[in-house]
């Protein structure tokens, strides 16, 4: 497993594990501690892993959370998504910018997200799951939506946006957000 910094959004890493493939499929390493030790990040701090299914074409995000923000590593482990990071950090020498990657279930590529960033991905196959581990536990009264169609942002979502949530469908704008402190 290897890992590389995301030049956009400084402490954010891809961690890309090398899969081993036969006749049978594959089988890889999708987390080592090691390696994430090597590049400053804590393995121990992470708290709780989820798993979330979407169908082509559902955006989900663009979420993060208020007052300490969470950190996450975020992996695609089936299908595809197109995934969206979005620097946040006043003090980071890459505040308000995008990075944008496309993860999938047959690279196992994890991205690690540091605390302060939003973050939202679409689903591009017909199913896609992908797993989050945050380093703590989640907590529903910090949680800090942003539109994902602000003009602000431009995300360029590749698909036809099919369905959002609620929450994600009646989110203000990150200037709204901004605004009132709640990034």
């Amino acid at each position: 497993m290897k890992a590389t910094e995301v030049p956009e959004i400084a402490g954010a890493y891809l961690f890309e594990p090398t899969p081993y493939a036969d006749e049978r499929g594959f089988f890889c390493r999708t987390f080592d501690a090691d390696v994430v030790r090597s590049v400053g990040i804590d393995p121990d701090a992470f708290v709780q892993d989820s798993l979330s299914r979407s169908v082509r074409g559902v955006v989900r995000g663009l979420h993060l959370r208020s007052g300490k923000g969470e950190a996450k590593l975020v992996r695609c482990s089936y299908g595809r998504v197109f995934d969206v990071v979005v620097d946040l950090r006043a003090d980071s020498p890459t505040y308000r910018n995008r990075a944008f990657f496309e993860l999938s279930g047959e690279t196992q590529t994890t991205l690690y997200i540091p605390a302060g960033c939003a973050h939202g991905f679409q689903a591009l196959t017909g199913t896609a799951d992908t797993s989050y581990r945050i380093d703590r536990p989640h907590d529903p009264a910090e949680d800090v939506t942003i539109a994902f169609d602000d003009p602000e942002l431009a995300v360029p979502w590749p698909l036809p946006v099919t369905s959002v949530s609620r929450r994600d469908r009646e989110a203000p704008s990150l200037s709204e957000v901004l605004k009132h402190g709640e990034g």
